[in-house]
């Protein structure tokens, strides 16, 4: 499938979106999802427990049910229903993170629930992808329960190994000082090991971002997570602007109507009340304040690469139309903006009533 953009030159599009370029998307994810790993340790992904993994888990399990209830009423597609919910799971760590360090809040209760809840919603939103994609290439949108609970605990199975082996592996290959005493090996080992890891995992029937994700957990726990950053940092500069440019341009802006605006009304919606439903809630039960409770269901708002990248998947396949791929995009921009204002607007408001105290 080849994607054309606006005419812009003599009716002719300025790029056009062909198959070298959709490969390019798919690489640039898998550079994004490593540089997102390389922000969660191991260790801090177990620290927070049983806490983090039930706000975690409702934060995907009520964006999903909510979205695949209301848009079958709706009335979309059983495809689209599936990848819409899909992309409503997400979390983006790395806006949060941003926010949080800004505002020297890292270290605060919630901050740390925020991060262990988004790790364990982004896994998890990350199996839900591969059993939607599954589903989607295999054309059949009514399995058995069953089949998609083995499913996940397949994918969350074969995730594990995956990760036990890199944190185990990768260390050891990244401390023997005769691989990196000369100038760029560090980073071309580090690139050859998340790819070869995203290649390991597409081997064995996920998705090859999770491998990139695991890799970079498994390199954040090594000493050498200084030098890997700077270099991540750079691979950022050059992967990220092209996946979101490519993703981007998949959006036809002639295609905004008013049938687009009703559904990405009726998902941002869905986005934002099922996170603050979904994990604000649930926070109350283990922060016994409200105030921070209310700031874990705003953290967990923001959509990020994962959102895109389901948006990418469906569009590639042909599943999504143009209105709901365009309304998808919508909701990941709209949330991604909002998020980092609403979080600082309520940490301003808490310090501007301690003032007046």
């Amino acid at each position: 499938m080849v994607y054309h953009g606006l005419p812009l030159f003599d009716g002719q599009p300025l790029v056009v979106l062909d198959e070298t370029i959709k490969h390019i998307g798919e690489l640039a994810a898998i550079v994004i999802l490593f540089i997102t790993g390389l922000e969660i340790t191991p260790r801090e992904f177990l620290r927070g427990g049983a806490a983090s993994f039930t706000i975690g888990a409702l934060g995907v399990i009520v964006p999903f049910a909510a979205g695949f209830i209301i848009l079958t009423i709706y009335g979309l597609d059983s495809f689209e229903v599936l990848l819409i919910a899909t992309a409503l799971t997400a979390t983006s760590i790395a806006i949060y993170i941003q926010v949080l360090t800004e505002l020297g809040k890292m270290q605060s209760k919630e901050a740390r629930l925020i991060l262990g809840a988004a790790i364990v919603d982004d896994i998890l939103a990350i199996a839900i992808l591969s059993v939607v994609v599954t589903m989607v290439q295999s054309g059949d949108t009514t399995p058995q329960i069953m089949d998609i609970a083995f499913l996940i605990l397949k994918i969350l199975g074969l995730f594990a190994v995956l990760l036990i082996g890199a944190v185990f592996l990768i260390p050891r290959i990244l401390h023997r000082e005769k691989l990196w005493r000369s100038r760029g090996s560090i980073e071309g080992i580090t690139t050859a090991i998340f790819f070869g890891i995203a290649g390991i995992a597409a081997y064995v029937g996920l998705s090859p971002i999770v491998g990139a994700f695991a890799a970079g957990m498994a390199v954040a726990s090594t000493k050498l997570i200084k030098q890997v950053e700077e270099y991540a940092q750079r691979l950022q500069f050059i992967f990220a602007p092209l996946f979101f440019a490519i993703i981007g341009a998949q959006v036809d802006l002639r295609g905004i109507n008013l049938e687009v605006l009703i559904i990405a009304g009726i998902i941002i919606a869905i986005a934002i009340l099922s996170k603050l439903v979904g994990c604000g809630l649930p926070s109350m039960l283990f922060l016994k304040d409200k105030t921070k409770s209310m700031r874990v269901g705003i953290g967990m708002v923001s959509r990020g690469e994962v959102g895109l990248i389901v948006a990418g998947v469906g569009v590639t396949s042909g599943v999504l139309s143009t209105a709901v791929y365009t309304s998808i995009i919508l909701m990941v921009a709209v949330t991604t903006i909002i998020t980092p204002i609403w979080l600082k607007k309520s940490y301003k408001e808490k310090l501007s009533s301690d003032i007046v105290r």
